[in-house]
């Protein structure tokens, strides 16, 4: 079973330094048809004004993904960690018993676009853990590269979950498929362009959900980028 969320039926919010699209209920947006899928929690499309940002705030029993599509995030936490992620970098964050941090567009011209990813972890009272890595766009083109995972297999970064997150550039004649456990559940989300999925057509903001599917096929690109995620039941 395919279903489509279209972009415009997100939640969206404007608090004027940040613009964010919800795809799942998170602050002020509630949908109860939409808490989240799977163990997958929150995609929140983020664009954050210059010289502008999130303040020191806190999360535990949360694995959090950043994935920087324009601009750079500053990353200050707890732990110790002051970071810069750019586009093409994948930052995990175990929130675990608890972490504090910050995030800031410091650009004094440039908006920093970025999604924010939420999964629920195998388990609470992890402990708080950090970890980035940079995917070069030359190994997403025209396949589904491995970004995190439960093991961290070919070099993707480390997740608490029962997960794993995938992404991909496509464009023109480009085409892929990718063998997916019909028990389990999948989500395609199109980060920017446009492409089909198992024959539909989707663009940037869109979502495709998937049950008792076993397969995934991305084709007829046109400037594309996508994260598939592979999610428990």
């Amino acid at each position: 079973m395919l279903t489509l969320r279209k972009s415009q039926d997100r939640g969206y919010a404007d608090h004027g330094w940040l613009k964010s699209y919800h795809s799942f209920s998170f602050a002020g947006y509630y949908d109860p048809a939409h808490m989240g899928f799977g163990n997958l929690r929150v995609i929140n499309e983020d664009r954050v004004a210059p010289g502008t940002g999130f303040g020191t705030h806190s999360h535990r029993d949360m694995e959090i993904i950043s994935y920087v599509l324009s601009g750079e995030l500053a990353h200050q936490d707890s732990m110790g960690n002051v970071q810069t992620i750019p586009p093409g970098d994948v930052q995990r964050m175990s929130a675990g018993t608890g972490v504090t941090h910050s995030e800031f567009n410091h650009a004094k011209d440039q908006e920093t676009h970025f999604l924010q990813i939420w999964i629920l972890p195998n388990a609470t009272g992890l402990a708080p853990g950090y970890e980035q890595k940079t995917v070069p766009a030359t190994e997403k083109r025209g396949v589904l590269r491995l970004v995190a995972s439960p093991d961290g297999a070919d070099g993707s970064v480390t997740i608490h979950a029962d997960a794993s997150v995938h992404a991909g550039l496509f464009d023109g004649k480009e085409r892929t498929e990718l063998a997916i456990d019909p028990r389990r559940k999948a989500c395609v989300h199109v980060v920017r362009g446009a492409l089909d999925v198992n024959g539909t057509p989707v663009s940037a903001g869109d979502a495709v959900l998937l049950e008792r599917e076993s397969r995934i096929t991305l084709e007829n690109g046109s400037d594309a980028e996508v994260l598939v995620f592979d999610l428990a039941p």
